[in-house]
Formats: C-alpha cells, structure tokens, sequence
C-alpha cells in the first residue's frame, strides 16, 4: 500500500514540495480503492463521494443523452485525476457514469477532506488549483477541436496525446470519444 501513496507524492511534487509530516497528513485523507473492469464507480443520478486519482488502470467517463445514447467525454488513466466535478462540487446529483476498462486502483478523496487539505495546507490549495487549471484548458482545447477540426485531426491529435490509449481500448470507444461512429473511423483509417 505504501507504494501507491509513493505515486501520490511524485504527482504532489511535479508541482510543490511537501515535508514528511505534511505528506503524512495527506495521505491521512485519501481511501485506497480497487475496482474490476467494467465495475462503476458512479452512475448517472447519484451522489458522488469522490474524486479519484488513478493508480494504476484506466476509467471512462459518459455521459448517456435522452435516447440512450452513451458519448465518452473522457478517459482518465495512471496519473490522472477523474471525477463528475459539478456533483462532487456542488453535493448535486452526477450527469455523468464513471466506470472502469481495465482492472483499476484510485485513491479517492472527499470533498470533506479536500476542503481539510485546501484549509490545512496552502502547498495542497496551490497543487489542486494548479489541477484545476490544467483541467480547464484541456476541456477548452478539447471543445475547440470540435468546433475546429474534423475527425480526422481529432484522431490524430488523440494518437500524438496519448498514443497508449489506442492499445487499451476498442475503436469503438474511440470513435465515441472523437464523436464519430465505429463506421466513420473505420473508413476514415482503413
């Protein structure tokens, strides 16, 4: 177990220093958690607990429309953090469904021991605002490719992103992810 709080304080520490004692503290407030592919961690209409770091696996994040139609928004592997933010935020009801691809370990952290962190330490108010930050842009380069480009350019700028991910997940996820269907990619790159 320690070493999965090893992977926590490198991440920390691309961004602030942090003692012993102070990391001693963080760690105090995060809930390690293992989950099976295909398990969900939160579903559409329910309360969500917690944002998740990834220690080792791979999660995706949908949202179902009216029709019963799922459209990834995002996949969030080692590294990352995921979460339907607005509910975790605001104590609302998720719009989202978090459920894993891979066999997957977080450690999950409570709003409640967020706000102790922000409130206890200034070095972790600074690393999650600076989390923060890095999520908007990626969401707002992430709406700006839709707008801009086509699925093409998508898929490759996905590939140059993250080109692991086209090892550890079908196509059809991709596409979803791109906004194109299975058969649109399929002829765009076959």
């Amino acid at each position: 177990m320690e070493d999965k709080y090893k992977l926590l304080r490198k991440h920390i520490e691309n961004i602030v220093d942090i003692t012993n004692e102070e990391f001693a503290f963080v760690k105090e407030n995060f809930i390690f958690e293992k989950y099976q592919k295909n398990e969900i961690l939160f579903s559409k209409g329910k309360k969500v607990e917690y944002v998740y770091f990834v220690l080792s696996g791979l999660l995706k994040l949908v949202y179902t429309d009216d029709n019963l139609k799922q459209h990834i928004v995002s996949f969030a592997m080692e590294d990352w953090w995921e979460t339907d933010f607005q509910a975790y935020y605001t104590k609302g009801n998720a719009s989202f469904t978090l459920e894993c691809l891979e066999n997957t370990e977080v450690l999950c952290l409570s709003l409640e021991n967020f706000e102790k962190l922000c409130n206890s330490l200034q070095k972790m108010e600074r690393f999650f605002l600076r989390k923060s930050i890095a999520g908007h842009i990626g969401s707002e380069r992430r709406i700006l490719s839709f707008i801009t480009s086509v699925a093409r350019d998508r898929y490759e700028q996905l590939l140059s992103q993250n080109p692991s991910l086209f090892q550890r997940i079908p196509k059809s996820q991709i596409a979803s992810y791109l906004g194109v269907s299975r058969e649109t990619l399929s002829r765009l790159f076959s």
